[in-house]
């Protein structure tokens, strides 16, 4: 089973803070998904700083 952590996020182009589900199973990913407020769609960064706590940076998707 993936472990998966609740991380809210603030929208890129609506600003508007939602709650998405990270897959923590991988130490490094990128992946776009729909804004649930705007519906535009989100590049999301996930990666893991040096004490291991999940770092979720997002960006307009063709940035």
């Amino acid at each position: 089973m993936n472990h998966q952590e609740e991380v809210t996020v603030s929208c890129p182009y609506c600003g508007e803070f939602i709650n998405v589900l990270i897959d923590c199973s991988d130490s490094s990913q990128e992946y776009i998904e729909d804004c649930q407020v705007c519906c535009r769609p989100i590049t999301f960064l996930v990666q893991y700083d040096q004490n291991d706590h999940i770092e979720v940076i997002t960006r307009h998707e063709n940035e």
